[in-house]
Formats: C-alpha cells, sequence, structure tokens
C-alpha cells in the first residue's frame, strides 16, 4: 500500500518559492525520507547525503568541498548529526542561487537551535507527522496501530506490535545518542513508561522525580528531549485574566497512539476494554485537531481552575480562541464547564469532538462534531 502525502509535497513547493532552504522536521520514521525521494523525482537535479551514512557523514565534515559546485536540490538526512554544518549553509546559499536545500531532521527546531540564529530569513520550517486521517481510510486501524507508516502498514497486528516495541528500544538506546543527549535509557524508558500512565492528566514533576529517584529539574529536562523529539505533547496551561485560581502545571500526552498502547503494553485488540481507552481517544484526537488546524505547539493550551472548570484544548490563533472537548460517547452532553469555558475565556467556538462523522448541535453556541468528520472538512 503507498499513500501519497500530498499535502507536505505542496508545503515544500511553497516553501521553496520563498526561500532557498526547506526543513522539514518529524520524529524518525514518520516518512520524511520517503517524501524526500518523491519531490526529487520532480527536480531535473538532485543530490542525497544521509548523515546515517559513515561515508556521507565523512564527505560532509567538508562541507564546501561536497557542496559549493553542486546545482539543484540538495537533501540533507538527519540533520541533527551534524549541527555545525548550518552555519556554512547560510554561506552556500548566499553565494550560489542555483542550489536549494531541503534538510531532514528527527528534533524540533529548539533542539536544532544553530539553524534558527545561522539561517535567519533563509529557511521555511514543515512539521511532519506520522499519518492522519485525513490521509487514510481506516479510523481504527490509525487509532490502534498509530501513525508510523511502517506500524500503520504492517502486514498483521502482532507485526505492528513488534515493530512498535523495537521503535522504542531503539529511540532509546540509539537515537537519543545520536541527537547529542547523554542520558540513561533506563530512566527514560520507566518515564516514557510512567507518562503512558499520567497520559492526559497534569504533570506532576515532584511525583515522578521520587520514583525514579532523580530531581524535578531532571524529569523536566528529560520530558523537554521527548517532546523536542516529538514523542510526547505537553500541553501548557492559558492563564486567563479572571479572578478564578486556575492549574498551572502542563499536561502531558504520548503523541503516537500506537506508541501510547506499546508503552502500556495494550496488543491491539484489548485496547477497546482497558482502562485508558478514553485517554487514549482523548490524546489521539488531540493531535488530529491540531493537525487539522494547523496550529503550533505554542498556541496550543489546555484550561482547569481549581475549582473544578476546564477545557481539553484551547487553540489561539491570532485574536481567535478556538475551544476543545473530547468525549469517547455516543451520547454527547453538554456540561457546567462547557459554559464556563465559553463565558469566561471569550471563545469564538467550542466543539465536543466525538467518535464517528456526524456533527449536530447540542446548544446555541455548542457543536457536536465525529472526529472523522471533522478531519476531512
Amino acid at each position: 500500500m503507498m499513500i501519497l502525502r500530498n499535502s507536505y509535497l505542496a508545503q515544500i513547493r511553497e516553501a521553496f518559492e520563498v526561500f532557498p532552504i526547506c526543513a522539514l522536521l518529524g520524529p524518525r520514521q514518520c516518512g520524511k525520507t520517503t517524501l524526500a525521494s518523491t519531490f526529487k523525482e520532480t527536480c531535473e537535479s538532485s543530490y542525497h547525503f544521509d548523515l546515517e551514512d559513515p561515508t556521507d557523514h565523512a564527505r560532509l565534515e567538508t562541507p564546501k568541498l561536497a557542496l559549493e559546485n553542486l546545482s539543484g536540490l540538495v537533501v540533507i538526512d538527519e540533520i541533527q548529526r551534524l549541527p555545525e554544518l548550518f552555519t556554512y549553509l547560510r554561506v552556500l546559499v548566499d553565494k550560489n542561487p542555483n542550489v536549494k536545500l531541503l534538510i531532514l531532521g528527527s528534533a524540533s527546531r529548539d533542539l536544532i537551535h544553530q539553524s534558527s540564529e545561522s539561517l535567519a530569513g533563509r529557511i521555511q520550517y514543515i512539521h511532519m507527522s506520522p499519518f492522519k486521517l485525513s490521509e487514510t481510510n481506516d479510523f481504527n486501524r490509525l487509532w490502534m496501530r498509530g501513525g508510523f507508516p511502517r506500524s500503520y502498514l504492517a502486514s498483521s497486528e502482532s507485526a505492528s506490535f513488534i515493530w512498535r516495541k523495537a521503535y522504542i528500544s531503539t529511540f532509546l538506546e540509539r537515537d537519543l545518542a545520536t541527537m547529542g543527549f547523554n542520558l540513561s535509557p533506563q530512566v527514560m524508558r520507566r518515564l516514557w513508561t510512567m507518562l503512558a500512565h499520567y497520559h492526559g492528566n497534569i504533570m506532576n514533576y515532584s511525583e515522578f522525580a521520587r520514583s525514579l529517584g532523580v530531581t524535578d529539574k531532571t524529569v523536566k529536562s528529560y520530558l523537554g528531549v521527548l517532546d523536542g523529539a516529538f514523542m510526547a505533547r505537553t500541553l501548557k496551561p492559558w492563564h486567563a485574566n479572571i479572578q478564578k485560581r486556575q492549574v498551572k502545571a502542563p499536561k502531558v500526552y504520548i503523541k503516537d497512539s500506537g506508541t501510547l498502547h506499546t508503552l502500556l503494553g495494550i496488543q491491539t485488540e484489548e485496547v477497546m476494554s482497558h482502562p485508558k481507552v478514553g485517554a487514549s481517544w482523548e490524546g489521539f484526537a488531540i493531535e488530529e485537531v491540531i493537525h487539522k488546524m494547523k496550529a503550533d505547539p505554542e498556541d496550543c493550551y489546555y484550561w482547569r481552575t481549581h475549582a473544578g472548570a476546564e477545557l481539553d484544548l484551547l487553540i489561539c490563533q491570532g485574536s481567535k480562541k478556538y475551544g476543545f472537548e473530547f468525549k469517547y460517547t455516543d451520547r454527547p452532553q453538554t456540561s457546567k464547564s462547557m459554559h464556563s469555558a465559553i463565558e469566561d475565556l471569550a471563545l469564538d467556538s467550542l466543539a465536543l469532538i466525538i467518535p464517528g462523522k456526524d456533527s449536530f448541535k447540542i446548544h446555541e453556541n455548542i457543536n457536536a462534531i465525529g472526529l472523522e468528520g471533522f478531519s476531512k472538512m
């Protein structure tokens, strides 16, 4: 099965109309290299350097010799393995208007921070995710297996589960080191597994620190690594200028539902009867909504007061505030919290996201929207 990812191809083309460099960032194995190969087919001339290949790595340690005479598209894969390249890439594109650079990275812009300094005004960032509902037609398979192509497209449920287990081990034992982090794989695995059980809850750093035998600062640092490597999502709390006391700790999710299920030790067929089924669906739906809304991470929040009012997701885009609640139910109802959120946060809209395809009003200011329908809007 081949799933075309035309929206990302369009974004790359649009980026190159304005900038000489396009950075495609996303977790390992989400399809960046395959997408770059597809884009290369549209170019008259192209070159590909993979920094996981020792030969290519050695060549790019002297980048002027390797790159200065090239023209057309140059793809550099796993850019985070050689961050000192960024300074030369600025010189290259300034001197050679005939070259376009497509750089692929498995870490966020914050972790590849050199690029924001060296390439300011010359680079467009595109964040690539694993498969989403808008690209697939099998809701249950995507939720159960997650969106990593080799997991989603595996020949069987057991093959998918085995691939995900290997993916997690590889990330802990090898990938973290290649990103430049000298972290304990054992501590990170325990933290990641604890986060899976905390999925959808407000983070308690002290509790994690006591369980792991480390400091609160260490827990925050490790969580920041998972967030920056696209493995976890931390939703910041929204602090509205109102009188009610509000919670200030972040809410944490495992971004890929298949990874969550693997960390919890859940085989696919067991998800529907597991106590975390509601939390799993909420995290899956949140990722779909953020993707559909094209919301930047810094524009995404949750809201909760000490009195108990809450909102699962608040997206702020410009002057607009969009609220979302998520319920794994076929009988959606309004709640006191929803009305509090509309009033206290001055929301432009509030949607209750539920399973399915249908949409309908459940209150004058609140719509119930099926996630599958929302993803196709």
